[in-house]
């Protein structure tokens, strides 16, 4: 086994977060000496809440993981390309969530990009536990605006603050 500890990112827009990512995060913290959860701007995909406030409901979502686990967690904003972010700080791992079949496609060709990029960084693919495969952050926004019950796919805080922000009552 090698004498360096791994340093784990796991990237995602997390808009919002759900519990499939708090799933992924509990069980990659485990793996990890140090996790960071990279929050990336996105700005493309039309995030429901700006970058700053994602970063904060991921930090308060994920606190209880790091006291469970003793792993250290950061939560930090990115906005350049997933390597050069993996490069600032740190990171050897790159940690990836997938829900079903479907995810593998995207995912395979993301890690053979990323692996051309730098040699030195694996990818580790996690499944989503079986309660959480189907789970989506923009199947989560899309019942929301349309009324429906998001209370089981997020956390207490996120829910309150999905709510708030389509516009509902918690």
């Amino acid at each position: 086994m090698p004498d360096h500890a791994l340093i784990g990112l796991y990237p995602g827009t997390f808009d919002p977060i759900t519990n499939g990512h708090l799933d992924i995060i509990g069980r990659a913290s485990g793996l990890c000496a140090r996790l960071v959860i990279g929050v990336a701007e996105n700005a493309g995909k039309g995030p429901l809440f700006p970058i700053n406030e994602r970063v904060e409901l991921v930090q308060a979502e994920v606190k209880s993981i790091a006291v469970r686990n003793g792993t250290a967690i950061d939560v930090l904003p990115f906005d350049s390309l997933l390597i050069a972010f993996a490069h600032e700080v740190g990171a050897n791992v790159i940690v990836r969530g997938l829900r079903a079949v479907s995810d593998f496609d995207y995912e395979f060709q993301m890690a053979g990009m990323n692996y051309r990029l730098d040699q030195n960084i694996e990818t580790v693919f996690l499944m989503a536990s079986e309660r959480h495969q189907f789970i989506a952050s923009r199947f989560v926004k899309e019942i929301a605006l349309l009324g429906g019950d998001i209370s089981s796919f997020v956390p207490r805080l996120t829910l309150a603050r999905t709510l708030d922000r389509v516009g509902r009552k918690p």
